[in-house]
């Protein structure tokens, strides 16, 4: 959940732990190398950006948006970060927009600015109206956006925001996760390891301090508000509502229990046994916010965009 020291889990006695295997997916054709080059200047217009304010439940969300080159329309890739969102992965955003994608980032309400305050059912909410924004006649004239090619892609609790998000999507809505952390999965331990909760209770309070945290919110309730929902918030009860949409799950081997590769595992598991096969899981032996692999997992992103999750997006063919 957060970028910080993985706090030690003592594993039942006698389980084995199996990590998924690590998969390195091949890098787009050298006349698609979105990570390594920059797209022809003769393309018009030419790339850019254009900073958002957009009102989410009466609070302003503020966030930009990454515009391809050319006059599109444009596929989209919403990028959702974790708590606090010290990874905002706007290297990949980079990378996508030069694969032809339009890519937007916003922090959620009471988050590093944006109005209002902070919850998860807030963020939730900030998601779907960003989503609904996308899907506008004004949005989609003026920033030449595809609103029938989207893909969120998050990390951390972003992740989780994406998995929950997507499963009230149509299944042409793709989903990237990357270190998902498992929120109810972490608060499902809090009874009987009260050192874990009193460890994630001091880590709010330290990052909606006053005095400049970057979280605006009330961190016994954001705690409370994640135990209260520990029985109905772990993602792999969507197993059955993502098994219709293409979904890329990456962990990293040095992770933390919530959001490493057991988790990744066990979804992926759930949804293959609902009869999904859209999913395909990466792992990378790295830290939380992948810090030695990033050009791979730029790589690793920009291609799944263009294979699996283009092919769900029926009749839509590649980003122009």
């Amino acid at each position: 959940m957060v970028l910080k020291l993985a706090r030690t889990y003592l594993a039942p006695p006698l389980l084995a732990i199996a990590f998924a295997p690590c998969v390195a997916m091949p890098a787009p054709s050298a006349d698609h190398d979105a990570v390594q080059k920059d797209p022809t200047t003769t393309l018009q217009p030419p790339a850019s950006m254009e900073e958002l304010a957009i009102l989410s439940h009466g609070a302003r969300i503020n966030g930009l948006m990454y515009l391809a080159a050319g006059s599109g329309p444009h596929p989209v890739v919403v990028f959702l970060h974790g708590y606090p969102g010290n990874e905002r992965n706007l290297d990949l955003a980079q990378a996508v927009r030069r694969a032809g994608y339009n890519a937007i980032f916003f922090d959620y309400r009471g988050d590093f600015g944006s109005g209002g305050t902070f919850s998860l059912t807030h963020s939730l909410e900030d998601v779907a109206t960003l989503l609904d924004w996308v899907r506008t006649p004004e949005t989609i004239a003026k920033y030449h956006v595809d609103p029938m090619r989207i893909a969120l892609v998050g990390h951390s609790v972003g992740g989780w925001l994406a998995l929950f998000s997507v499963a009230h999507e149509p299944p042409s809505v793709c989903v990237a996760a990357l270190a998902a952390d498992n929120v109810a999965w972490a608060a499902s331990r809090f009874a009987g390891h009260p050192e874990e909760r009193a460890e994630d209770l001091a880590y709010y309070r330290e990052t909606t301090d006053a005095a400049g945290g970057p979280i605006r919110a009330n961190p016994d309730e954001f705690l409370k508000e994640i135990a209260d929902h520990a029985a109905v918030w772990n993602y792999v009860s969507q197993a059955s509502a993502l098994k219709s949409h293409a979904l890329l799950l990456v962990a990293a081997t040095r992770d933390s229990p919530d959001e490493g590769p057991e988790r990744h595992a066990e979804l992926a598991a759930a949804i293959r046994k609902e009869g999904g096969n859209l999913v395909h899981v990466v792992t990378f032996e790295d830290d939380h916010p992948f810090s030695s692999h990033r050009i791979a997992l730029a790589n690793t992103l920009t291609h799944w965009l263009r294979t699996d999750c283009a092919r769900t997006q029926a009749g839509t063919g590649n980003p122009k």
